[in-house]
């Protein structure tokens, strides 16, 4: 097309049923197309510390959260969180940008910035720190990395996503001060110094309205007062009523609903209860995003993962904490006569990451006893 997709003309030239549409997901991981305008479709997905693009199983023919393309598996967010390294985290941001680019994928969903309120929270593996100022300076730290490679990434969950016991309906009962001080500052930090491509709206209520259907968050406090251009998208099957949630600022709800959703907004437009122009708003964004990010059809380097695999090697390392090193003991002495006990199945099978969505088929896994055998020089057993 002579104009770009997300020039008035475009949007003119759409049927109110296309509009409908490309507010809803195209798929489980794409958003829709418009192919007769040249409007592509882009995909988005997880996660946080590694991409995990999802492959079809071709034996089984069942979904599994395992069955995604290789990727690196980059320390989760709760150890980069103790490295206090924006520097590191820029890299780390950059490396998870191109393996992005080269699966062609347009939105990297992440980071993930909300905060440590409980230890039971199922997420908080994805979550940098307890710590407002902490967690808003790593988290920009990581979206000017991946944007840095034409990938869009998606700061989440927004917001008050802080429990797992009903975290997928919870409503968050949150003071306007204690949002403000605690709970909002990261995101804020986050869109008004490095201007995200796009930001996931929550799961769960806040003050008994749905994240999804929050103007006052959506709309007041991220667009009006905090100046987000950028897209507003659905946590994965979070909207209960995508009328409202257009009419609230949500622009993109995913994944696809089978046209469910599409519908609904047609009906309500036709019969007044949704304005076409806060539709044209939503669509407009959706179309700036398509514009914005990786397609498909470019061609993108090769990664070099075996880089990429030092680099994760490097921030393991940089984000361990150290409380007490007694009698200079650390670091070990290859040389020195010294016996260990290497106690617990973990120092041969590690758990170096979380379950769920940002499950990473990771490229390459090593473990702590393979280590310790190699720089003693000898064989090393497990109790």
């Amino acid at each position: 097309m002579s104009e770009p997709i997300g020039a008035p003309g475009v949007l003119a030239a759409l049927t109110l049923e296309e509009k409908a549409a490309l507010v809803s997901g195209g798929g489980a991981w794409e958003s829709a197309a418009v192919e007769r305008l040249g409007i592509a479709s882009i995909t988005l997905t997880d996660g946080p510390h590694g991409v995990r693009l999802p492959t079809d199983d071709a034996t089984s023919g069942q979904f599994s959260l395992r069955n995604s393309v290789p990727a690196t598996c980059f320390p989760t967010a709760s150890a980069l969180g103790s490295s206090w390294d924006p520097d590191l985290l820029v890299r780390v941001g950059e490396a998870l940008g191109a393996e992005s680019r080269a699966a062609r994928v347009g939105v990297l969903l992440g980071p993930g910035v909300n905060i440590k309120r409980t230890p039971l929270c199922g997420r908080n593996f994805e979550y940098l720190s307890e710590d407002p100022i902490l967690t808003g300076r790593l988290g920009a730290a990581l979206v000017r990395g991946i944007q840095s490679k034409g990938v869009g990434a998606c700061v989440k969950h927004f917001a008050a996503n802080n429990q797992e016991t009903e975290r997928l309906r919870v409503s968050a009962q949150v003071d306007e001060r204690t949002l403000r001080e605690i709970y909002l500052p990261a995101f804020e930090h986050i869109v008004t110094t490095e201007h995200p491509a796009s930001v996931m709206a929550a799961y769960n209520r806040v003050n008994g309205v749905y994240a999804t259907e929050n103007r006052w968050l959506l709309t007041e406090i991220l667009r009006e007062e905090w100046g987000f251009e950028g897209a507003v998208v659905s946590d994965w099957g979070a909207v209960a009523d995508p009328v409202a949630a257009v009419a609230a600022g949500l622009d993109l709800e995913m994944p696809s609903s089978h046209g469910v959703s599409a519908r609904k907004i047609v009906d309500a437009v036709r019969t007044g209860t949704l304005a076409e122009e806060v539709l044209d708003q939503a669509v407009t964004r959706v179309l700036r995003l398509v514009e914005a990010v990786t397609h498909g059809d470019e061609e993108t380097d090769k990664v070099d993962f075996a880089r990429h695999h030092a680099l994760a090697r490097q921030a393991a390392a940089e984000s361990a904490v150290l409380l007490k090193n007694d009698g200079a003991i650390l670091p070990l002495d290859p040389q020195a006569e010294i016996r260990i006990a290497v106690i617990g199945d973990f120092a041969h099978e590690p758990r170096f990451q979380g379950a769920g969505s940002s499950l990473v088929n990771a490229t390459r896994v090593e473990n702590a006893l393979d280590a310790m055998a190699a720089t003693a020089g000898k064989s090393v057993s497990l109790t």
